[in-house]
């Protein structure tokens, strides 16, 4: 089981990197939670690849520092669409 584990936290951090994937487009591209995302590539990643993970985390900073733009962005829509101004 642990090798298993190994594989899926080395998988979804290559998918982060190679996608600029957000934790949220992960989990649901691997059909896992959150909450396991975060703690595969937050916890277990380091532990097994040091490299990979400092790519990963690069790769979430940057998700994290566009969030609120993402967010206006979506809230813009959602309101153009309704016909709201």
């Amino acid at each position: 089981m642990e090798g298993c584990i190994e594989e899926r936290v080395v998988e979804i951090a290559r998918y982060i990197v190679e996608h600029k994937a957000t934790v949220r487009e992960t989990a649901k591209a691997f059909g896992i939670s959150k909450s396991t995302v975060h703690k595969d590539v937050t916890e277990r990643l380091p532990r097994i690849n040091k490299n990979l993970a400092e790519a990963t985390r690069e790769v979430l900073d940057v998700n994290k520092s566009e969030r609120h733009i993402r967010g206006g962005m979506a809230t813009r829509e959602k309101y153009l669409h309704r016909g709201c101004n």
